[in-house]
């Protein structure tokens, strides 16, 4: 099936290869006069072409009708990014007066495309306090041609359409799993006082860099599916065996509803696994209980449950995501973030809000990426495309640099984790699990961007008066291409001992 697949993938490929300016022919199809919006497997149609010509999808490379069968399929959300700015702690007056314009301008136009008067508690569906974005329910085309060609917007998109939601797109892997591993004797040691070590830490020297530093005093932040109540070691053991004084939050922004106007969250327990695992290879204890050990296992760490899987493709999945940034730049204790999630284009409040957190000095982490062999061309997906992000694949443990089985590379790439096997690809980082009293493998770019987070924090621990650039310039110092730069897999894989000397 899947060949049959790829194979009319790529017969849709030809077929419809053609120029940007005949995609925004589409627009004068008959359909435009019927004001009948495109269905989403035609909208796919069309991104799909942008990505296999050009590398990138972005949706103002596409006419306002194709924006607007995409907001029409999306639950009729227009997520507008204004000012020339993409955040302000502090509104001038020059903010409010462009945000009141653009909402009063859509209230209007709605409210005379439906014949009747809507209000502005119809219209606006969310108004960031910080970053510059509004979400807006918006129906007529004529609204989403005046919003996209106003001076003082900077993004209009369709944020509640599902990209992977249709038949011909392969999703993603959604990286979910609470099963346990039988996981390989070979595949970790035992160490003071009865805690087990991945294979992978050696690769990279951790057990030798915890001579110097555990990550004690640092606070890493942790974006993704959230944590599991069913782990005491990250709860109510997270002080455990030579793990102490230190602490564990959980939050959560994930809104699990069909209804954009919900701001109920589903809590911060995670209930697909992957976030789990995450926090496990981060700040596992060292614990006494012969259960893995995290990378900084004396840091603090900040959880939320922003996502429901690590693929963001859902209205309230990219407003979770942004308000996990928001929050976590705002608190002065954190230094790290780590986000194994993303998507193959970008969330203009996703990318506004990482905007914010770099700018109070935070380090951000990201994926390069983890997929099916349908988005492995699509190099390196985003939030870690961005320059304000530090994006980490994962290669195996075979001779020269080969990316891990489902893991992205690119000229975007900073840094790489060695985490699987080379005669075994579900041979992985080794981890506590989702389950008391269980550990499990976990792979992909998602465990080599934890492990990073880790050895940042074991690093700023180790130097905690340090700034943002200069940690990072450490890491790349202690890199194995360094001072070259690879064209595929950046700096290539950290020394964490040189790291901390």
């Amino acid at each position: 099936m899947k060949r049959l697949f790829y194979l009319f993938l790529a017969i849709l490929t030809i077929a419809f290869s053609c120029t940007k300016d005949e995609l925004q022919q589409e627009a004068n199809s008959p359909k435009l006069s019927k004001l009948e919006p495109l269905d989403p497997f035609e909208i796919n149609t069309i991104i799909n072409r942008y990505l296999e010509e050009t590398g990138t999808f972005r949706w103002e490379d596409v006419d306002a009708y194709v924006l607007w069968s995409a907001v029409m399929n999306g639950g009729n959300i227009l997520t507008v990014g204004y000012d020339s700015e993409p955040f302000l702690e502090h509104r001038t007056k020059k903010s409010l007066s462009i945000k009141r314009e653009i909402v009063s301008l859509v209230v209007d136009m709605e409210s005379d495309a439906a014949t009747k008067s809507k209000s502005e508690k119809e219209i606006v569906i969310f108004d960031s306090e910080v970053i510059n974005y509004i979400d807006l329910h918006v129906t007529s085309i004529d609204v989403v041609e005046a919003i996209r060609y106003n001076p003082n917007v900077r993004y209009a998109e369709p944020s509640g359409y599902e990209y992977f939601a249709y038949g011909n797109v392969e999703k993603s892997s959604s990286g979910c799993n609470t099963t346990p591993a039988n996981v390989y004797s070979s595949d970790y040691v035992t160490i003071a006082p009865n805690t087990q070590q991945s294979w992978t830490y050696t690769k990279h020297n951790i057990p030798q860099a915890w001579d110097y530093s555990t990550g004690r005093g640092i606070t890493v932040g942790l974006i993704d599916t959230g944590v599991s109540d069913e782990q005491s070691l990250l709860g109510s053991n997270f002080n455990n065996g030579y793990s102490t004084g230190r602490f564990i939050q959980k939050y959560g922004t994930y809104v699990n509803s069909v209804w954009p106007w919900t701001t109920t969250t589903d809590g911060s327990s995670d209930k697909c696994g992957h976030g789990t695992l995450m926090a496990a290879t981060i700040a596992s204890p060292r614990n006494d209980k012969n259960l893995p050990v995290g990378v900084a296992y004396n840091c603090n760490l900040v959880a939320y449950r922003a996502t429901s899987d690590v693929v963001l493709n859902g209205y309230h999945e990219k407003r979770g995501v942004s308000d996990a940034l928001t929050q976590l730049a705002n608190r002065g204790d954190v230094k790290v973030i780590s986000m194994s999630i993303g998507h193959i284009f970008s969330a203009g409040n996703i990318s506004d809000a990482i905007k914010y957190a770099y700018s109070k000095g935070k380090m951000i982490i990201a994926a390069g990426g983890t997929s099916t062999n349908f988005t492995n061309w699509a190099g390196v997906i985003f939030p870690a495309s961005m320059s304000e992000t530090i994006a980490v694949t994962g290669i195996t443990d075979g001779e020269g640099y080969t990316e891990c089985a489902v893991c992205h590379k690119g000229s975007k790439i900073d840094f790489t984790v060695i985490m699987q096997r080379a005669s075994n690809a579900d041979r992985t980082s080794v981890c506590i699990g989702f389950f008391e009293n269980t550990n499990t493998y976990v792979g992909g770019s998602s465990v080599a961007t934890a492990t990073t987070a880790g050895i940042a924090a074991l690093i700023w621990s180790k130097n905690p008066t340090w700034n943002r650039q200069q940690v990072l310039d450490k890491m790349k110092q202690s890199a194995s291409f360094y001072p070259n730069r690879h064209s595929d897999f950046g700096w290539g894989s950290i020394n964490a001992l040189a790291a901390v000397q």
